[in-house]
């Protein structure tokens, strides 16, 4: 059962460079502020982007620590791993036993090989040109070693050519077994919550886009929920998409994850102006994770595609570019906006997408801890950082502006600036008033004035946000039952 309170995301190596220090820190300087869990991104052996091009799941990367360390963290923090389930590294022992034998590999069938797509194995650009691309294109050619044969592989993802993050088809029954064996390992090590990363890839099908292919992802998902239901482990599908495609998760009946908050409370606080917001907040599912901040970045397209005017996105991204930005753009011209946006997520801090200002961000914190959901603060976030354009110089890649590692000495310096003071005031306020186990509802706002509010019998509290000056003010019930209110 999950719990509703906030959860914390972080590297494996980001708080003190290690699985070990961050258990001490959970057990310690942060005892109460991630009862919610800890999302570990990920922490196995990889080749490239950062952990999700995953060499295997069954061990932990001796660089970061052991399962021993997962499974005490587990045992007084509820754990999130991801699993990738649509690919995994070219390194793998897998992929890797493929390039020597080919066909004859125990693990051939692990992969999509292009004749289980096109017939005669021969991409058609035809068929390409409706996909959802992440790369020019969605495959990639090796040569097998012991006959020197070329064989095409799936590969959605990968800024290499050939990519590092090798397809895998989830049709096939040695790939189901492969996935049973990490779902297994990871409830014999404490893992109570799994990401499915990318899920909405692992549907290949031509003349679709390729992309959360329906009906099909559902048996997919049907499979993957009852192996998680076997082992008591709680499923969270990754997918970024158009809303109306989380929304049909939503009914489906799993936890999805509200990628359209973070640019709404953004663009309410660049513009102060939260019509949009709180109308988007009294229709939304109920049934999600919040974040504000993640170590991608802010998602635009295809997540809001239909709910903003372009026009209104390109000035809210514009500020942010002025503010130190950089953008991940959509690559395929069939999935851009008419006009040529192309924005599919905005890559910052949020305390700098807020201009450093104390106030505003604050307030964008207290908004997604009072919005229904299991709320998520990153580690870059927990701190207030800001954008970290020395490392994008160095690394050429724009995603780690937003992917510093901490120190416990810098840790410790971090958690006594006065906006994380604030910050850590408002956690545990989220975390321990009984309310926010009740019924939530958007009170009558004006267009620059935010108010929101949770009841559960006599108990109550209820969140004012100023737009004009970021002002934030909760009031709530105590336990005597008298009525106290704090500003943020």
């Amino acid at each position: 059962m999950l719990k509703n309170q906030v959860q914390l995301i972080t590297y494996p190596d980001s708080l003190g460079g290690s699985l070990t220090k961050l258990d001490q820190l959970l057990r310690t300087d942060f005892a109460d502020l991630f009862p919610g869990g800890v999302h570990i991104l990920p922490p196995f052996p990889s080749s490239g982007d950062r952990g999700f091009a995953p060499l295997t799941y069954l061990e932990i990367d001796p660089a970061f620590g052991s399962w021993d360390d997962i499974r005490s963290i587990g045992e007084h923090t509820d754990v999130l791993v991801d699993l990738m389930v649509n690919h995994i590294s070219q390194q793998s022992p897998y992929f890797q036993d493929f390039l020597v034998k080919g066909r004859a590999s125990e693990y051939a069938d692990l992969f999509l090989t292009l004749d289980k797509v096109w017939e005669d194995g021969n991409p058609v650009q035809e068929h390409i040109d409706n996909m959802f691309l992440r790369r020019e294109v969605p495959y990639s050619s090796f040569v097998i070693q012991e006959n020197g044969q070329e064989e095409k592989v799936w590969t959605t993802f990968g800024k290499t050519d050939p990519s590092e993050q090798i397809d895998l088809d989830i049709r096939a029954v040695v790939t189901q077994q492969l996935l049973r064996s990490f779902f297994v390992n990871f409830k014999q090590n404490n893992v109570k919550i799994v990401r499915l990363d990318a899920v909405g890839y692992v549907i290949k099908k031509l003349g679709t886009s390729c992309f959360f292919v329906e009906p099909d992802i559902y048996v997919f998902l049907d499979w993957v929920k009852a192996l998680a239901d076997e082992l008591e482990i709680e499923l969270l599908p990754e997918v970024h998409a158009h809303y109306s495609i989380q929304y049909k998760l939503a009914e489906y009946g799993c936890w999805i994850y509200d990628f359209i908050l973070p640019y709404r409370v953004l663009e309410a606080l660049i513009n102060r102006s939260g019509g949009e917001l709180c109308r988007y907040l009294e229709t939304r599912p109920a049934k999600q994770f919040t974040m504000l901040d993640c170590h991608d970045g802010i998602p635009v397209k295809p997540d809001l595609d239909g709910l903003i005017e372009t026009q209104d996105a390109q000035r809210v991204v514009d500020t942010c570019l002025e503010r130190g930005a950089n953008l991940s753009l959509i690559l395929s011209d069939k999935h851009k906006s008419e006009d040529g946006f192309d924005v599919h997520q905005i890559r910052c801090t949020y305390y700098s997408a807020l201009n450093q200002d104390d106030d505003a961000y604050l307030a964008a914190r207290a908004i997604q801890f009072f919005v229904p959901g299991i709320p998520q603060v990153y580690y870059v976030g927990l701190f207030a950082g800001v954008n970290d354009l020395e490392r994008v110089a160095l690394t050429g890649e724009g995603r780690e502006i937003n992917r510093q590692n901490y120190t416990m000495e810098e840790i410790k310096r971090q958690l006594e600036k006065k906006v994380v003071l604030r910050l850590t005031e408002l956690i545990r306020f989220r975390n321990t008033h009984q309310a926010f186990q009740g019924q939530f509802s958007v009170l009558e706002s004006t267009d620059d004035i935010i108010c929101l509010a949770w009841i559960l019998g006599e108990q109550q509290c209820r969140l004012t946000v100023d737009l004009k000056t970021y002002q934030s003010i909760v009031s709530y019930t105590e336990d005597s039952g008298e009525f106290a209110e704090y500003r943020i």
